[in-house]
């Protein structure tokens, strides 16, 4: 098996979608696809051609059956993929607007001990290590594993074990609050105890993704400088903003890049999953502390380029581009920089 450069843990699940306009628990058709940031990203870097491993919990059922068969399709390494036979594989009701945009509904399939990606085990984490840290340069991560106690748990040793070994992280922010609060919230700013929680593994982040409500959710300011300095390890900050201009702190260099325009938009599922998978990618072949501002204005159009391809389809993996894709895209995008 071909040795990991990049580790993504988290949560691995299917995403729902509801008929544009629709409700997802009600109305047909519904279309059940991959999903998950973390299983999103490393789907997405797999076809990209990086080598990555995996590292989540999925049901001992069928949509754990096909998801496990995906990943191996995508030439994943698996040896960090658990299956639990108490919990079923979580199942993410979407609500799609007639945009094309999403919304989290709530989930479906609970038999009351909650889902699979709800209690990843450190113990087996630990055990399967040796199987899939070899070579690895970057560890990717969400918060969504913060939510549950034993899945906080393992994302802990594997932040600690990652420092240790000199593995840099990178962190998607991903402010979920239905997966914190295990229902439908009509308040969506996070409470002070779900901050702290999150903020605390902050510190140890290289990068860290976020969209601009996130950024001003959790540290009052959209402005990546300001996100960076409020942050002990001062890392790379890239914040997102739907189709408005996308600013950004790399290695110290500042800018702001356009998105492209994008027309026939089936479904944003994955689109930031997308642009993450594309920006570690490029991150493969660099070290952070060696990017120029230019090679930042590159890596960070590529990212954009990979996004917006997943708009084109249905659900966060299916779409994903492969690098000839990305590079007949970035040939004809009219698509600048400031």
């Amino acid at each position: 098996m071909k040795s990991a450069n990049v580790i993504a843990i988290g949560e691995a699940l299917i995403d729902r979608l509801g008929p544009p306009g629709g409700d997802p628990s009600v109305d047909m058709p519904v279309i059940d696809c991959f999903g998950g940031a973390p299983a999103n990203v490393a789907c997405g870097l797999s076809r990209l051609g990086a080598n990555v491993s995996f590292v989540g919990s999925l049901g001992n059922d069928i949509f754990g059956e096909n998801f496990k068969s995906l990943l191996i399709r995508r030439g994943i390494n698996t040896a960090g993929l658990q299956q639990d036979n108490l919990r079923p594989t979580r199942v993410v009701l979407v609500r799609r607007d007639n945009f094309g945009e999403r919304f989290f509904e709530g989930f479906d399939g609970d038999r009351g001990m909650g889902f699979a990606d709800q209690a990843i085990s450190r113990d087996q984490i630990i055990n399967d290590w040796p199987a899939v840290a070899e070579n690895t340069k970057w560890l990717v991560i969400g918060t969504i594993p913060l939510a549950s106690e034993i899945s906080s748990k393992a994302l802990l040793w594997c932040i600690e074990n990652a420092l240790y070994s000199g593995i840099k992280i990178a962190l998607d922010l991903n402010w979920r609050p239905t997966f914190w609060r295990n229902k439908v919230s009509n308040v969506l700013e996070p409470s002070i105890k779900e901050k702290n929680e999150i903020i605390s593994i902050l510190k140890n982040v290289s990068l860290i993704k976020l969209a601009k409500e996130e950024a001003e959710y959790f540290f009052n300011t959209s402005n990546p400088i300001e996100v960076s300095l409020s942050l002990t390890n001062r890392p790379s900050v890239i914040i997102t903003d739907g189709s408005n201009p996308i600013s950004w702190l790399i290695n110290n260099h500042i800018g702001k890049s356009l998105p492209m325009a994008l027309s026939n938009v089936v479904d944003t599922t994955g689109a930031g999953d997308a642009f993450m998978a594309g920006l570690i990618y490029k991150l493969l072949s660099v070290e952070l502390d060696k990017i120029s501002k230019q090679m930042a204005e590159e890596i960070i159009q590529f990212a954009i380029a990979c996004g917006a391809h997943v708009c084109k389809g249905a659900g966060a993996i299916d779409p994903q581009p492969y690098i000839e894709d990305i590079d007949k895209l970035l040939s004809f995008s009219n698509g600048g920089m400031s």
